[in-house]
């Protein structure tokens, strides 16, 4: 691995077993054990290899059900690849599903506890967290003395990304979270993101908004059906991606 990547990703593969189309019960199913596989594997990612320099925001596009989350997963670490290898060289802050990480029964103030204890962040900085997360949140203290089922989507993608970048982080991993909340608190994200960007956090970007990986993002990969069918600048990689629609 060369010393300007902190991601390389050499010949990845992913899959797993779905009910057959031709089954339709779990009666069915038990019916024909012995008679035929009542299971077929369904291939999400296929021979997965890139690098991604350190410093760089780099995207990952395609079409819904492509294997991108899949992909950010396993770079997190949260499932393994059946096949391939996966170095990463720092840690990983992933802000991936809406209210991935986080604990429904507790309430916001106790999932920043959790997390800073969780990710090793000393006791003596616990209350500057604290603060730092409620400031960039814009979340209420009433809001964050409830527990956190009771948010609306807008405020979970609040915490958790207020959260994720409570300390530097040198891995972000965003899947399109920020497509959740009001126009405001996107803008601060993306600002946030510029600037960790500068200070040299690497960012694995996972977005539909085209507008958004041009301004954002250096490079990246286009997936269809589980396969990377380009690779390059973010300008090229727009286009590619409109392609698949037109």
């Amino acid at each position: 691995m060369s010393a300007s990547h902190i991601i390389q990703i050499n010949d990845l593969e992913f899959g797993f077993f779905s009910q057959h189309n031709g089954i339709n019960t779990f009666k069915e199913m038990l019916h024909n054990i012995g008679s035929k596989n009542p299971f077929q594997k369904k291939q999400v990612l296929n021979g997965i290899s890139f690098q991604v320099e350190k410093g760089t925001c780099f995207a990952i596009m395609g079409r819904n059900g492509c294997g991108k989350s899949t992909l950010l997963r396993i770079i997190s670490g949260i499932i393994q690849a059946d096949k391939g290898s996966i170095v990463v060289n720092g840690k990983v802050s992933p802000l991936l599903a809406l209210g991935v990480g986080l604990e429904p029964e507790l309430s916001g103030f106790d999932n920043i506890r959790l997390s800073c204890l969780l990710t090793g962040i000393p006791t003596s900085s616990l209350k500057q967290t604290i603060e730092s997360v409620k400031n960039f949140s814009e979340l209420s203290e009433q809001d964050l003395k409830m527990q956190i089922k009771r948010y609306s989507s807008g405020m979970m993608a609040r915490l958790a990304f207020s959260i994720a970048l409570a300390e530097e982080p040198e891995i972000l991993i965003i899947d399109e979270i920020l497509a959740v909340g009001d126009e405001g608190f996107q803008n601060k994200c993306y600002s946030r993101i510029l600037e960790l960007k500068k200070k040299g956090t690497t960012i694995l970007f996972v977005s539909h908004a085209t507008p958004d990986i041009e301004k954002i993002c250096d490079s990246g990969i286009l997936l269809e059906n589980g396969k990377i069918i380009f690779e390059g600048p973010s300008k090229d990689l727009v286009e590619h991606y409109h392609q698949l629609f037109t």
